[in-house]
């Protein structure tokens, strides 16, 4: 892993073996940053159907996705005691981009705490949001 792999996976949390469940995956998700979780994992990603609790949910959504309101609530009861959702959004300007205040008014109104979001890609933006409280569902 180069070292701005490595430093792209601290961002993101990731260590190795945790259970990483990807929701709203679509032909416009960024295949090479979910190589690189799994790579950075040592796992597949699970999708909606892999049972048990998640330690991180990749959640693709885009403004024509729906509610993320609701969204974010069907992510939250995917995780573990202390797992977080990483929201991945177009970038500023692409098709489908979420508003960040639009994304912090549904994190709150979930019971999540949205960080600043990261440019991961050319094409997307990740916001990491926490369960307020640190438990999840």
């Amino acid at each position: 892993m180069t070292t701005a792999e490595q430093t792209l996976a601290d961002r993101l949390g990731l260590t190795a073996g945790q259970l990483v469940r990807e929701t709203g995956w679509d032909e416009d998700s960024d295949d090479r940053l979910r190589a690189a979780v799994e790579e950075w994992t040592g796992d597949a990603l699970a999708d909606e159907d892999t049972e048990g609790a998640a330690d991180l949910v990749l959640l693709w959504w885009r403004e024509q996705d729906g509610d993320l309101f609701d969204g974010l609530i069907a992510a939250r009861g995917d995780l573990a005691p202390g797992g977080f959702i990483w929201l991945l959004t177009p970038r500023p300007g692409r098709d489908g981009h979420i508003d960040p205040a639009d994304i912090t008014e549904s994190a709150t109104s979930a019971g999540l705490t949205a960080h600043p979001p990261l440019p991961l890609s050319p094409s997307w933006t990740g916001t990491r949001l926490e369960v307020r409280g640190g438990t999840a569902a």
